[in-house]
């Protein structure tokens, strides 16, 4: 008789995936950040614990610099337009809303730094939104 409980949620691996990482149409170092990304876990980052301190660095740093300097062009150069474009205006209306509040309140001069805000989003979702179009095909809206 098995052991199993037919009454559990199904268990599966990270590595059940269905795209094979090494037959996308990208750099070969867009397919190691996937690999290592596919290792810890992602888009969720359940497994980061368990990984090597090396590794546990390398996944858990997602600052990419060309999305910080370039923000939603970026996003439509690596065809993400629907997700750059919902970023941008979710971005856009937080900082009009915080500069008003900043206005009111006095601090006038710190709505003015809120666009390295909006670009270091840009920069931190980048790798793992390129990561779930690529990989897992996820090119929605959010």
């Amino acid at each position: 008789m098995s052991n199993a409980n037919p009454f559990a949620a199904p268990q599966s691996r990270v590595d059940d995936r269905p795209t094979d990482i090494d037959k996308l149409p990208v750099s070969e170092r867009w397919k190691e950040k996937f690999r290592l990304f596919r290792k810890a876990g992602a888009p969720s980052f359940s497994n980061l614990k368990n990984l090597p301190p090396d590794e546990r660095k390398r996944a858990s740093f997602g600052f990419n610099i060309l999305a910080f300097l370039f923000g939603p062009f970026y996003y439509v150069a690596k065809g993400m337009w629907r997700k750059g474009l919902v970023l941008f205006l979710v971005c856009l209306l937080v900082v009009i809303v915080l500069d008003a509040v900043f206005e009111l309140l006095g601090y006038g001069r710190f709505g003015k730094a809120l666009g390295y805000g909006v670009a270091a989003v840009f920069a931190v979702r980048a790798n793992i939104d390129y990561y779930k179009k690529m990989v897992l095909g996820d090119n929605g809206w959010w």
